[in-house]
């Protein structure tokens, strides 16, 4: 539905007193103090009592007078214009039927010095039938996927699911293959506070990892991201990391099945937002902290999960992690059939990469100075 203009929202309206008293819009999912996330776009009791007012009394029209200029939508790419482009060098044949697994492409930098990158956006060329979309940098050290040819999309053999605790959906990266930027729909791209950005050493390579839904009709997709460069050396280095598990199997019927995550820092850095990610059966996700002291932080509760709503949570205010933090992820799933999301209550269900498997991450975007090493942000990993 569109609600640029009047005519276009009034017959809307019950159905939006309906969606802000019940606050499934906007869309947000935490359950958190006002001001504590920066990104927050919750309605003030205020602003949903006008909503509703508005809707009682027949949705009425205002004077035209006071109407705001019309909003501009970004045409093209929502970050400022990219320094430098780089496009998946094959399209992708996407066919109108069947279960497509995780493709990935290796696509070289070609970088001769270090670059600091400020804004990154990944875009599909295909929007309908690109279900996510994440560009990960391979250092010149890297062994990750040596055996798979540059520029040639691919399968790996390391896919589904994974036994081990800590897995990842990344087909086995480590934290030196560091996820630089991703799509979802919805999702807005990367942008890092002022001073800080994401280094992609020299001679790194992108490696591009795609997940497409068909939709009964066969076409292509050519995804890209693009890049704008950090005009001076930067205070700190943004980096990612993870508290996972998948070494869970969810029994089925199961209504609150308990899984969880940990990773123990090894430097002191900086939390700027944190990020929760289950799949159809996710129930519920904490993402927290237990200082080396013994104080326990909670970032933020999701009590209610919403796979259609992967949401990044932006703290206001910054963290400071001690070194020996441990970061903690706490997630609960519903795989009984009260669930009207759940593919299968019948089913024990594992880590994987389908919509229909699972994964139980909560991921930390951390700032360190710009000389430390990432492999000591998490040492035990």
């Amino acid at each position: 539905m569109a609600f640029g203009a009047y005519d276009q929202t009034r017959p809307w309206a019950k159905a939006i007193k309906q969606a802000v008293l019940t606050k499934k819009m906007p869309p947000w999912n935490a359950e958190a103090a006002p001001g504590q996330f920066q990104n927050d776009p919750s309605l003030t009791p205020q602003e949903i009592g006008k909503l509703v007012a508005w809707a009682d009394a027949g949705a009425p029209a205002g004077d035209p007078k006071d109407a705001p200029p019309p909003l501009k939508f970004a045409d093209g790419w929502s970050i400022d214009q990219p320094d430098q482009i780089f496009d998946v060098p094959t399209p992708f044949q996407v066919p109108a039927t069947g279960t497509l697994e995780y493709t990935y492409v290796i696509v070289p930098t070609g970088f001769t010095q270090d670059r600091w990158i400020t804004q990154a956006e990944v875009r599909p060329g295909n929007r309908a039938i690109v279900h996510h979309a994440n560009v990960y940098i391979r250092e010149p050290g890297s062994m990750w996927l040596r055996e798979y040819p540059m520029g040639k999309l691919f399968i790996p053999d390391e896919r589904g699911v994974r036994g081990a605790t800590g897995g990842s959906s990344s087909a086995g990266a480590s934290i030196r293959e560091q996820v630089i930027a991703g799509y979802a729909p919805g999702r807005p791209a990367k942008q890092v506070p002022e001073g800080y950005a994401m280094l992609i050493p020299a001679g790194s390579d992108l490696v591009f990892q795609l997940h497409y839904t068909t939709n009964g009709t066969a076409t292509t997709d050519v995804t890209r991201i693009g890049f704008v460069y950090a005009k001076q050396t930067p205070l700190k280095r943004v980096i990612r990391v993870q508290a996972s598990n998948a070494g869970f199997a969810i029994p089925p019927g199961a209504a609150d099945y308990p899984v969880a995550g940990s990773a123990s820092l090894g430097v002191e850095s900086e939390l700027l937002n944190v990020y929760p990610h289950m799949h159809l059966r996710g129930k519920s996700m904490t993402l927290s902290a237990v200082y080396p002291t013994g104080e326990h932080e909670e970032f933020v509760r999701v009590p209610r999960y919403d796979f259609n709503w992967q949401l990044v949570y932006s703290l206001t205010k910054p963290r400071i992690l001690p070194k020996g933090t441990v970061l903690k992820a706490d997630a609960t799933f519903d795989n009984s059939a009260t669930n009207r999301t759940n593919p299968n209550p019948k089913a024990t269900v594992r880590w994987g990469d389908q919509s229909w498997d699972e994964m139980m991450v909560g991921f930390f975007d951390l700032a360190i100075p710009v000389g430390t090493d990432p492999a000591k942000v998490l040492p035990g990993q």
